[in-house]
């Protein structure tokens, strides 16, 4: 019994991290969709952006669909711990089963279009985003509003560097000037002179630096997830088993 017992604060336990992480994860995907300034979604509303990374959008989608997912996984872990249902118990492994595949299959998927992002993607992608600046910040107020918050938030300018407002509606109309974000935000004018002394980096590479600096930290949380779904399936089975013979 007292096995038996063990074993049911253990799948109590996983699943409440599970559910927890479910939790996480739900609102980093919600944030992403959510988020006006992101990136992700100027990079949406750009034109002529190369097809392959409209992909992008759809992390935010994933993120929620997952986090969902463990969300209720966890809840029939610790629901079918609790009330010693085999139903449940058998559903949840089933559920975490399905979802544990789906994200071997994902990984593989990503793993196999990883090739897509080259530097020519990176150009393609810097190009469109340099002409969508040039034609319409200063003109259109919703890009130019939405360039504005990314360059606050990230202490950024444009999306390579102050080089891409030039000839922009915002450059011809203030006598050859570029947003105060490329000098630092500083009171005096921002001029060429100050724009190429100051060398604020641009957004792309703000963003790339930040994906780079925390791989290892995405990577070992999506390793937790995994193991941790693994020891919620083999303690579900085995609890399974022990109801059944209990009841036998």
């Amino acid at each position: 019994m007292g096995c038996f017992t063990f074993l049911k604060a253990m799948m109590f336990v996983f699943n409440g991290i599970i559910f927890l992480a479910g939790i996480g994860i739900l609102g980093v995907g919600i944030w992403v969709k959510v988020d006006s300034g992101s990136v992700l979604s100027f990079l949406g509303k750009i034109e002529n952006v190369p097809p392959e990374i409209s992909q992008v959008l759809n992390v935010g989608y994933l993120l929620i669909a997952i986090g969902a997912l463990l969300v209720v996984i966890g809840f029939l872990g610790c629901c079918g711990a609790v009330r010693e249902s085999k139903c449940m118990l058998l559903l949840f492994f089933l559920i975490v089963l399905l979802v544990f595949i789906a994200e071997v299959a994902g990984a593989v998927v990503i793993l196999a279009f990883q090739p897509l992002v080259s530097p020519n993607l990176f150009a393609k992608v810097g190009q469109a985003a340099s002409d969508n600046i040039k034609s319409s910040y200063g003109r259109n107020a919703d890009l130019t509003g939405l360039w504005n918050s990314t360059m606050d938030t990230l202490k950024c300018c444009g999306f390579n560097n102050f080089t891409d407002f030039r000839n922009s509606p915002y450059y011809n109309s203030s006598t050859s000037m570029y947003p105060p974000q490329c000098c630092g935000n500083t009171n005096n004018p921002c001029n060429q002179t100050v724009a190429e002394n100051t060398m604020t980096a641009g957004c792309f590479p703000k963003i790339k630096s930040l994906v780079d600096g925390n791989t290892v930290v995405i990577i070992a949380v999506a390793l937790g997830i995994a193991a941790l779904e693994l020891c919620a399936m083999v303690v579900s089975m085995t609890l399974y088993c022990r109801i059944k013979s209990t009841m036998a």
